[in-house]
């Protein structure tokens, strides 16, 4: 969905503004909230490239080639792919319900970079479309960029800390993009294939 000027689509004008409040999580918006179209634009097409790096650097692989393992690193680019969703999906989850949304951990969390005999690479691609689907919506639609949530505790995280749903956003691009660089690194020990050049 895409705003242009002065045209309202789906309660989203193009000054940033929307009419009516939202209260989630303990996150209360004004009725008048910011963001402006053009820095959704931008947020949006960002996200979009990054992971268009991402899933491009996977073409062509078989199931088999995107379980390997061709570096020192226990990591494979099937696995990264599933990495990447999961990480957006809790981010967008965090968007909207709040710290109570994080926690994975241990176990858990190490298979979240594991691509699993029974996954297939279409499969996690189709689960990645959706989850950014979802964030882009999330991107169009929150009344308000710089509403903050609270951190839940960890030690990765400042004690107290809290982030607006626009850092939580620039967050997510900068892990899709350093994520994007290391499947470059394993696409190209893999078959020499390479995203760029």
């Amino acid at each position: 969905m895409t705003t242009t000027s002065g045209t309202t689509t789906s309660g989203t004008t193009t000054s940033g503004t929307t009419t009516s409040g939202t209260t989630t999580s303990g996150t209360t918006t004004s009725a008048t909230t910011t963001g402006s179209t053009d820095e959704r634009a931008d947020l949006l097409e960002s996200l979009a490239r990054h992971r268009w790096f991402l899933t491009f650097t996977v073409r062509d692989l078989s199931d088999e080639q995107a379980r390997l393992r061709p570096t020192v690193s226990a990591l494979s680019l099937g696995g990264l792919v599933k990495h990447v969703a999961a990480i957006e999906d809790l981010w967008a989850r965090f968007l909207v319900d709040g710290p109570a949304a994080m926690g994975a951990g241990g176990d858990e969390w190490a298979d979240g970079f594991t691509m699993a005999p029974r996954e297939t690479l279409d499969g996690l691609l189709a689960e990645y479309a959706a989850v950014a689907a979802r964030t882009d919506e999330l991107v169009r639609t929150l009344p308000d960029l710089g509403a903050s949530q609270a951190l839940p505790p960890a030690p990765w995280f400042e004690p107290g800390a809290r982030w607006s749903a626009r850092r939580v956003l620039l967050h997510v691009l900068a892990e899709t993009s350093q994520h994007a660089g290391h499947a470059d690194v394993l696409r190209e020990s893999i078959d020499g294939a390479r995203t760029m050049g």
